[in-house]
């Protein structure tokens, strides 16, 4: 299971874990993903999709079909 947003194509960044003594060690920012069921109000249908909690917000602001739309225009889905 790939930790990857499915509208927004947020993935895992890599950086450095820094100790009080300077030390540096690498580490992973994992986005924040839920799974969540959406109603396709268009296709009747309810969808299952792995999105981040930015993407959820976009989802509320503008809805489900628009934030679809939108990701396809992108090239994300």
């Amino acid at each position: 299971m790939a930790r990857v947003c499915d509208l927004t194509g947020k993935r895992a960044m890599v950086g450095n874990s820094v100790s009080f003594s300077n030390k540096k060690s690498k580490r992973r920012f994992n986005p924040n993903l839920q799974v969540k069921k959406f109603f396709i109000p268009e296709m009747g249908e309810w969808i299952s999709l792995k999105v981040s909690t930015s993407a959820l917000r976009t989802i509320n602001k503008i809805g489900i079909s628009a934030a679809i739309e939108k990701a396809i225009k992108k090239g994300k889905i």
